[in-house]
Parts: structure tokens; C-alpha cells; sequence
């Protein structure tokens, strides 16, 4: 029986969350036989890989584990793309898991779905206070498939909500940067160009944990890994040019990924903002960062400027006055806007 849908599990030093995450996946065993969980051991110390191969031997039809050196998140995700058979590609981080019960509905409806994009519910689940969050989409028809054109919002659709059809994948060698922190952004661009159309399920499929100290979601992470988020912005910027300069560009999706690219650099610059307004090194890094972004893309450079009136007036002074703008932002409570 062929898979309906590769489900690709980046794992590294999850050794706390791995049986919760694998466990969300045992159910029905006709539908079982239609996914395949890829366990990527992305080099881990811990007893990561061990649990891997615990369900490859208990459920030799649907688990499997492959052990690799470490490469980062987006090498995870691509040695899952290279691995995958089944028609349609999921991710879900190893820290955590899926909603068992819609996850069969999905299954199901993808066999019949032939949209290169499918997108669901999901539920925020917050680690500290052991609460969720429903995040959902439903402005969007249940089970309808959009046109791309039809579809303007696709930029607040969070990998966790994705499936992509895996022939988009491999046909055009998606593959993400590696060794490198928020690659997320990359998964959902790459693949833009060849998009076609978009289909909506009302399910909460995806259970997405929150905050860990651990997480490079967090402040003091995206502090930490700077460089690799300025690194994936200015590929994406990259990116976009690329596609703007293509026979192929389509005016929708161009306007879609330069919306997508503003935000994410934008992101950037809220980054720099988290540090001490006193930082004078962090300074210079925002000026040089800020001054790259223009010289790559004057596009985007001024579109941000149109979407945050602080970045604005960091600019119009040369960043002369970093700190004092820096300080009245935080008077406002860290307002960008």
C-alpha cells in the first residue's frame, strides 16, 4: 500500500517529549499502514535515537529511524524530504505531537486532495502552565480549495498548519539551510512558485509546545542565534529577487513573498530592538544589517519603512540616535508601531 503522507519528525536531545510525540501517531491500523513516521536523529547525545528504533521494531510499517551528524533543523527536514514516499509531507518537531483523533480525519481527506498546499487547525500548548491555545483559520471554507490568487493571508499559516505534497518537494529540490536556526520561514516560501492551489481543513491536527527555556523561539534564543536569523533573512530576501527577475513570476506570489520577506525582516530588527538600548556594538550590527537589506533590496527596505514608523525614524537619523529612540520605545512597551 502506498503512503498517503510522510511525516517527518526532526529529533535532537528530545528524549523527554520522543514517546509522547510517537505515541500521537499509533491508532487505527489500516491507517497506520498509510504513514510513515521518519524519526531524523539529528546527531543526538541522549537516548533519542534508542526510543526511535524501539517503535521501528514494534511498528516496522510505519516507523523508521535514520541517524545522522548533527546539521540543524533544516538538515533534518531535508534528509526527510530525501527519505519520504508518501504523497503528501508533514513536519512535527520532536518536542511535539499531533492530536491523534483529527489526525485520522486528515489522512483520510488527503487521499482525495490533490492541492500542492493543505492547511489545518492547531492548537498552541503552553508547557508552564499546562494550557492550549486554539489557533484557527476558520474564515476559510472547510475542505474548499483556493486558487493562490484567492488566497492572500498565507503568510499567518505557520509551518505547524502545513502539509505539502512531497512531488513539490522533490520535483524542484526544496531543500533548507543547514546548521542554522528559523528555517521555518524557508519551508513555507521555497515551495511558493509552485503552488497552485490551497485547500483548508477545519481540523486541530498539530499540538505546538511553548514555552521552554530551551527554545530558540524565545527571547534570550533568538538573542543567542542572531546570526543565523539574519542569515535566513537575507536568503530570503535573496529568494525574492530571484523570483521577481523569473519568466515565471506571478504577480500574486510575488506580492506574497514580498509580504512574507518585509515581516521576517522586520522580525530582524525587533531582534536588535530586544537588546540593552545602551548597546552601542548592537548598534553598528543593526546599522551594517540595516544598510545590507537596502543595498540587496530597495524593495523591501521600503517596505519596511512603511511598516514600522521606530525602524523609520532609526533611519532618518543614521542611527545617530539609537538609544534614545530605543529608550522610548520601551516607554511604550516595546511598541514597534
Amino acid at each position: 500500500m502506498s503512503k498517503v503522507l510522510t511525516v517527518a519528525i526532526p529529533a535532537y536531545n528530545v528524549e523527554k517529549f520522543l514517546k509522547t510525540t510517537l505515541d500521537s501517531f499509533i491508532c487505527d491500523k489500516e491507517v497506520m499502514k498509510k504513514i510513515e513516521v521518519i524519526v531524523v536523529d539529528d546527531g543526538s547525545k541522549d537516548s533519542t535515537a534508542d526510543i526511535g528504533r524501539e517503535y521501528e521494531e514494534k511498528y516496522p510499517d510505519t516507523f523508521k529511524i535514520i541517524s545522522k551528524e548533527n546539521g540543524g533543523h533544516g538538515s533534518a527536514v531535508n534528509c526527510g524530504i530525501e527519505n519520504a514516499t508518501g504523497k503528501y509531507y508533514k513536519i512535527v518537531d520532536g518536542d511535539d505531537w499531533v492530536n491523534t483523533e483529527d489526525f485520522v480525519k486528515l489522512i483520510s481527506l488527503l487521499e482525495k486532495c490533490d492541492s500542492e498546499y493543505v492547511f489545518t487547525n492547531y492548537y498552541e500548548y503552553y508547557d508552564d502552565i499546562n494550557k492550549k491555545k486554539p489557533v484557527n483559520f476558520k474564515r476559510y471554507e472547510d475542505g474548499k480549495s483556493y486558487k493562490f490568487s484567492d488566497f492572500t493571508d498565507i503568510r499567518n499559516i505557520p509551518m505547524h498548519a502545513l502539509v505539502i505534497r512531497t512531488d513539490v518537494l522533490k520535483d524542484n529540490q526544496i531543500r533548507l539551510d543547514e546548521k542554522c536556526f528559523y528555517v521555518d520561514v524557508e519551508y513555507i516560501a521555497f515551495p511558493v512558485p509552485y503552488v497552485k492551489s490551497i485547500t483548508y481543513f477545519d481540523l486541530y491536527v498539530y499540538m505546538y509546545r511553548l514555552n521552554l527555556s530551551t527554545q530558540s523561539v524565545s527571547v534570550t534564543g533568538y538573542q543567542k542565534h542572531i546570526d543565523d536569523h539574519i542569515r535566513v533573512t537575507l536568503h530570503l530576501i535573496d529568494f525574492y529577487n530571484e523570483y521577481s527577475s523569473s519568466p515565471e513570476m506571478e504577480e500574486d506570489k510575488k506580492a506574497y513573498l514580498k509580504k512574507l520577506v518585509m515581516y521576517t525582516t522586520l522580525s530582524q530588527s525587533r531582534i536588535f530592538s530586544s537588546f540593552p538600548y545602551r548597546d552601542m556594538e548592537n548598534r553598528k550590527r543593526f546599522a551594517e544589517f540595516d544598510a545590507e537589506v537596502k543595498r540587496r533590496s530597495p524593495e523591501i527596505y521600503e517596505a519596511t519603512s512603511q511598516n514600522s514608523k521606530k525602524l523609520a525614524l532609526l533611519r532618518k537619523y543614521n542611527f545617530k540616535h539609537y538609544s534614545f529612540i530605543q529608550f522610548l520605545s520601551r516607554l511604550r512597551n516595546g511598541s514597534d508601531r
